[in-house]
Order: C-alpha cells, then sequence, then structure tokens
C-alpha cells in the first residue's frame, strides 16, 4: 500500500473519483463544498493523501486536511470543518496545527485496517512540515443510529474493555488520539423543503424535526420558511505527530 501526496503523485489525485461515495446527498450539499472546498487541491496539495494499492493498481482511499493558524489552546478550536476552512481562507495567518477534513476508505475495501494508513499518512505530513499536531473533526460511525442522543452523553458510551463504543473514535484511539471535545457547528446544510426532499427522498408534511437516515442529529424543518437546516456535531481529537 502506498500513502502518497497530491504533489508527489498527481496521476492517483486524477483517479480519486473511483472511490465510491459514502456520503448522504445532504452533506455534500453543505455551504463549505462550494465555496472552500474546490481550492483544496490547488491550493494545498501537498497535504491532500491517496491510498494506493500498487499490485492491484486500485485506488482505495483519501485523505484531506488543511494546515490552520490554532490562535489558543486546544479548548478552543474553531467549529470543526467548517470553523476551520472558514478560518484558513477568509482569515489566513501562519499554520501551527494539521487539521484532518475527511479520512476516506473506498466501502469496497473497509474492514481491512485500511483507514489506519490513512491517518498515520496525515500525522506524517503534521510532522514534516513542523506543525505541532494532527487534530481531526472525526465523525461517528455509529452516531447516526442514535440521532436523538445527544454527542457529549454518546462520546461516554464504553464497551466492556473500557474501549470507546464507537468504532471510528476507537480507531484514532488506538493510534494515540486524546478526544478535546464536542465541535457542535462541524457542518452546515440548508436548503428549501423541496430540495431537502430531494436529496432525502422523504416527505416533510408539517414544521419540526426529522430523522434521517445516515445524519447524526434531526434536521429542522420550517415549512413557513420554507428552509430545512442540518447542524452536524463532531468530536475533535488530537494526535501526536
Amino acid at each position: 500500500m502506498l500513502v502518497a501526496t497530491y504533489t508527489e503523485r498527481p496521476d492517483l489525485a486524477e483517479r480519486t473519483g473511483e472511490i465510491e461515495d459514502v456520503w448522504p446527498e445532504f452533506i455534500h450539499r453543505a455551504s463549505i463544498n462550494d465555496v472552500y472546498w474546490p481550492r483544496l487541491r490547488p491550493e494545498f496539495p501537498d497535504f491532500q493523501l491517496v491510498l494506493y494499492d500498487e499490485e492491484a493498481d486500485a485506488v482505495l482511499g483519501r485523505g484531506q486536511t488543511v494546515p490552520f493558524r490554532r490562535q489558543s489552546g486546544w479548548d478552543a478550536l474553531p467549529d470543526g470543518v467548517e470553523g476551520v476552512l472558514r478560518q484558513v481562507f477568509d482569515e489566513g495567518g501562519e499554520p501551527t496545527t494539521l487539521s484532518a477534513l475527511v479520512a476516506v476508505v473506498d466501502p469496497r475495501h473497509q474492514g481491512r485496517g485500511l483507514s489506519r494508513l490513512v491517518i498515520q499518512g496525515m500525522r506524517a505530513v503534521a510532522a514534516r512540515h513542523g506543525l505541532d499536531a494532527l487534530v481531526a473533526p472525526v465523525r461517528p460511525t455509529l452516531k447516526a443510529r442514535y440521532p436523538l442522543t445527544p454527542m457529549e452523553r454518546y462520546l461516554a458510551w464504553r464497551r466492556e474493555d473500557g474501549s470507546h463504543f464507537d468504532p471510528w473514535l476507537r480507531v484514532h484511539e488506538r493510534l494515540g488520539a486524546e478526544i478535546l471535545g464536542v465541535c457542535p457547528g462541524s457542518l452546515v446544510t440548508e436548503g428549501s423543503v423541496a430540495e431537502w426532499e430531494e436529496w432525502t427522498g422523504m416527505a416533510f408534511p408539517e414544521s419540526g424535526e426529522y430523522v434521517l437516515e445516515g445524519a447524526l442529529v434531526p434536521v429542522a424543518i420550517d415549512r413557513e420558511a420554507d428552509r430545512g437546516r442540518y447542524v452536524e456535531p463532531n468530536v475533535w481529537m488530537r494526535h501526536p505527530v
């Protein structure tokens, strides 16, 4: 297996579309995806990673990160993915820390421990650029099964062996990461009621909160204002480098 940056292997960067999509449609519709996401590849190619199986000639995953300036303590990080991207592209500053944005393994190849390689690649990038840590606004894998449980309570769930209940948080912990806290507005998606019905395949007959497949928390629908708003919390974790 090879983990390379887009700068090192631009040929593989061109093939990331081969990775099967893992996200619900409404995640793709988040406001940051149109404004900031397209800038990552051309402006920060040294910080975007691709996971490649050389023997099978297959692109299996990707990891996207961005360096940012941490302006105060670890308890005052930006509000997740959206907060980091706004700080980087709207405020700038000499970077001190690397933030993960997404780590994806093709679902056809999950269960093989490949996500560890992506995270380790991110840590190597942080070390190579002299940054003080890798932080990650982690999206817990199983939280979508418990959308009515506050994230703070979910973080307290543990297995009998003491490890975290959530498998994705558990992967980070086993690699040495510590939980810093919840970032409550890590990703925001807004749209009309008709757009939400199209994105989800659901009907929203009245105003209120609705549980969606793949959503970590309910979406708030306001029919009078013709708006739906989804605000996703993630979990800040810090890896040493």
